[in-house]
């Protein structure tokens, strides 16, 4: 794992260096700067919209007692697209516009989540349809007086 991160912490502005050379090899400096500038700009809003959504969709989950598993993963990789939205490049702001469309982002999540096992033995949603463990027995209290 530690290899994979110093792998993509090296890899990542490689790319990001190339593919902005060749944009602004082909539109120019300055058109190449005010673009990442607005897609930063316009992801921020963006941002800023769908996690206001999200919240309201985790309070929803909540208030029906229902535990929000789903939502707080795509909370989760909406954090993740701003900071890669905020990242300057073209192949973050890819993919960080990738994770704000909802069906995209809904179905990596369910696919995060049944990849991982509860503790309990359930997916996402909790344990499995098992009937309640009752361990019978007996006991006497004891004190110390």
């Amino acid at each position: 794992m530690p290899l994979l991160i110093l792998l993509l912490f090296v890899s990542v502005p490689l790319v990001e260096l190339y593919v902005l050379i060749q944009v602004g090899g082909e539109i120019g400096a300055l058109p190449t700067i005010l673009l990442c500038i607005g897609t930063a700009a316009l992801g921020a809003t963006l941002i800023r919209a769908q996690g206001l959504a999200q919240l309201e969709r985790v309070r929803a989950s909540l208030d029906r007692r229902e535990v929000p598993a789903v939502e707080m993963v795509e909370a989760a990789m909406l954090l993740v697209a701003g900071m890669m939205l905020l990242t300057p490049g073209f192949v973050t702001d890819a993919i960080g516009f990738a994770l704000l469309v909802p069906p995209f982002r809904a179905a990596l999540a369910r696919r995060f989540l049944t990849r991982r096992s509860s503790p309990l033995g359930g997916g996402p949603r909790g344990p499995r349809d098992e009937a309640p463990r009752v361990i019978e027995g007996e006991y006497r209290r004891e004190d110390s007086e």
